[in-house]
């Protein structure tokens, strides 16, 4: 099992599904930096896992592929009708978490649902490292999301107004409206989110 939440990203290999599919599809860079309103600069950083794009970076390539964000967290062998995630499966990635800062994500993800093909909902583990808000933190996509704060403190920007939630509190929000979230405090801050998206 990976150490740290980045190397459990990294492991399903995202950033190679990117590029295969945009070659499959004979997009070229600047066709799919067009098509997302990404860099240029940024996709072959993303492409080549030296970054972990945040969700709302995935959703912008997914919807520019035609394809649902399951696509960059499944195995293509998989077939399970249903999974169970142990407790053990992800809490060592979890444990590295102070190593798996990433500058380009407020955040740190585990998908707990890439087991499954042809879902519907994206459930997330998640752990918010922003500590200050900046012009970059608020993103906004289509879909829902609903996040159950299960430790810390966090202040929920959206949509122009700013809510304080803690652990025990959760949330279900239009995501087409601008939203982000920092972390209050130095405790560590972990949620379960869980998104919905029309392909």
């Amino acid at each position: 099992m990976s150490s740290s939440i980045k190397d459990e990203v990294k492991a399903l290999q995202i950033g190679f599904k990117i590029r295969q599919i945009r070659q499959q599809k004979r997009l070229t860079l600047q066709d799919l930096a067009a098509a997302t309103g990404l860099s240029k600069p940024l996709l072959p950083q993303i492409e080549n896992d030296q970054v972990t794009p945040p969700l709302a970076t995935l959703l912008r390539i997914a919807k520019a592929f035609n394809k649902s964000l399951q696509t960059f967290f499944e195995d293509p062998k998989d077939s399970n009708r249903c999974i169970i995630i142990r407790a053990h499966e992800h809490c060592q990635a979890e444990a590295g978490q102070a190593q798996a800062r990433d500058d380009l994500s407020p955040y740190q993800y585990i998908s707990l649902g890439s087991g499954k093909k042809n879902r519907h909902m994206e459930p997330f583990l998640i752990e918010f490292t922003a500590d200050s808000s900046h012009p970059d933190l608020e993103v906004s996509h289509e879909g829902e999301e609903f996040i159950y704060l299960l430790q810390g403190r966090v202040r929920f920007h959206y949509a122009g107004e700013v809510r304080n939630l803690a652990a025990g509190d959760a949330v279900y929000y239009d995501s087409s409206y601008p939203h982000g979230f920092v972390r209050i405090g130095s405790e560590p801050a972990r949620a379960l989110a869980v998104l919905y998206s029309e392909t």
